[in-house]
């Protein structure tokens, strides 16, 4: 699959950089302001109560600040944190050895919380509950059960897709919290913070355009002003300009409402092939070469909400919006 600038999913090369913008504290995070407020209340009275705090599940769209929030939440509680995701826990002795590494008041953020496989799950039942693990050893007569206490631990889980998790383990944690794609003036806000980090001034029409083409992404908006970055510093600009910003933008392809190239042939597939839809997902699929759980997860998500298909019981269909905007007469 081609690399997409306006991807939310992590980036090999930017991951340092990545983790040298993330805030620290919550009154530094900028935007979800609801979900900030509801934390500061809850991590201030578990401080007061000297407990650890209930376990979270942050879900919605890749790339809006999960990861980030888990690391702040630690660090406002002042606890150690041990990162790790579902499709990397394959064995029941991965997790324990993981669990049994905490200590008390300790951080678990597991990523990707819904792709953990069934038995491991099964195990988070109890060590999310009350606090203990059992381990059978051996096979038959041999066997044995051991009992395994843990220290009180908080465990942030993340997911772009709440409907996967199952009802057991969804019901375990206390506190389920939804993250949301960002407005313009938070993102922003954003890009002006990541400038400064990264020592560059940016004009502020400049940062407006980025904005309005980073789908509501924080993580977007960092990768696209890097790469602006890039350009302006090859012009040998003292400010990145409006003008250079919209060059290089128009070079990777990204439109003034951040759709890309995949994007446009998803909209074109649907109009020009199926007369705008209804069509099924599996078909779109076919058409553009991506499998059905990217378009799922990464492409439709960006583009339902900002009105450029629906979903009907028969299939995706291509909106008034989605004509206007690629410059195709609506049909009567």
């Amino acid at each position: 699959m081609t690399e997409r600038i306006v991807s939310a999913e992590d980036v090999f090369d930017d991951g340092d950089n990545e983790l040298s913008l993330r805030p620290q504290w919550l009154r530094e995070y900028i935007g979800q302001e609801k979900l900030k407020r509801q934390l500061d209340i809850y991590i201030k009275a578990t401080k007061q109560r000297e407990e650890s705090l209930d376990h979270i599940l942050i879900y919605g769209p890749p790339g809006l600040g999960k990861t980030t929030l888990a690391h702040i939440i630690a660090h406002e509680l002042d606890v150690n944190i041990t990162t790790t995701s579902g499709p990397a826990i394959e064995r029941s002795g991965d997790l324990v050895a993981i669990l049994s590494d905490l200590n008390a008041g300790d951080v678990l953020f597991i990523d990707e919380i819904h792709r953990l496989p069934k038995p491991v799950e099964e195990i988070l039942y109890s060590a999310m509950e009350d606090f203990f693990i059992d381990i059978v050893t051996g096979i038959g007569a041999t066997a044995q059960h051991i009992h395994f206490p843990l220290p009180p631990f908080t465990l942030i889980g993340a997911t772009t897709r709440a409907g996967a998790l199952s009802a057991p383990l969804r019901d375990r944690f206390g506190i389920i919290d939804h993250i949301d794609y960002y407005t313009v003036d938070d993102l922003e806000l954003i890009i002006n913070r990541t400038a400064r980090v990264l020592e560059c001034d940016i004009d502020q029409k400049a940062s407006l355009e980025i904005a309005l083409r980073s789908r509501g992404t924080p993580r977007i908006a960092n990768r696209l002003l890097r790469r602006v970055r890039d350009f302006s510093q090859v012009e040998t600009e003292e400010i990145i300009s409006e003008s250079v910003t919209k060059k290089t933008l128009k070079i990777l392809g990204v439109d003034r409402v951040g759709l890309d190239e995949i994007d446009r042939r998803l909209l074109l597939t649907m109009i020009k092939f199926y007369q705008g839809g209804p069509v099924g997902v599996a078909a779109l699929a076919a058409n553009v070469s991506e499998e059905r759980e990217t378009i799922e997860d990464m492409y439709e998500p960006y583009l339902l909400q900002n009105g450029f298909i629906q979903r009907t019981p028969r299939g995706r269909v291509a909106t008034p919006k989605a004509y206007d905007h690629l410059g195709i007469p609506l049909p009567k």
